[in-house]
């Protein structure tokens, strides 16, 4: 899966793959606050691609955990969202918001080919330091720079460059991360994130 074409809808084999996926899912998401520890086993069984100290929030729905790479420290919050079956690679160190939703297949754009049920997924990857707002939808291909911040409520449609903040439907960058900030400086970048 990712970069060919293929038939999910008329793929049994697809099919499974997620449906056993959203399976754990939901098992994740029903166990995770009586028993952590069976719950992160689970995360980990779905994802083995996911680095040490990655933290998150249910309810989580993965289609392929198996196309999935998450960096160690990473931070997810709730209602996290990834559908179709191109890798997903997200860096070290990022903040997640929540409601959150990765999309890695493009339909067909052609009648026939959507009735087929044709779809190209496409690779997403996401930075190291990356902070994601709540809210925000991230299409097919594209590419985040690292310690960039995407603002609450943003659709990324195209690649943004490292080191910015990026708004908007379709995203824009807006400009440059600030050098330096801390409890005596603004919060500029935190407040247009949100």
């Amino acid at each position: 899966m990712g970069g060919d074409w293929i038939r999910y809808r008329t793929s049994p084999a697809l099919q499974e793959l997620s449906w056993k996926a959203h399976a754990t899912c939901a098992t994740i998401n029903r166990t995770f606050y009586e028993a952590p520890d069976e719950a992160q086993r689970l995360f980990h069984e779905l994802v083995p691609g996911a680095g040490a100290g990655v933290d998150f929030r249910p309810p989580i729905s993965i289609d392929y955990g198996f196309r999935l790479t998450i960096g160690d420290r990473t931070f997810i919050n709730a209602d996290f969202l990834i559908i179709g079956g191109g890798a997903v690679t997200i860096g070290a160190d990022c903040l997640i918001g929540p409601r959150c939703g990765i999309y890695t297949p493009n339909h067909a754009e052609g009648i026939e080919g959507r009735l087929g049920g044709w779809e190209l997924p496409e690779p997403v990857t996401i930075g190291d330091n990356v902070w994601l707002g709540g809210s925000v939808t991230i299409m097919p291909g594209v590419t985040i720079g690292d310690n960039s911040i995407i603002g609450a409520g943003s659709v990324v449609t195209r690649d943004v460059p490292s080191g910015v903040v990026a708004v908007g439907n379709p995203c824009r960058v807006i400009r440059p991360i600030a050098e330096s900030d801390g409890p005596d400086q603004p919060r500029a970048a935190a407040s247009e994130a949100r």
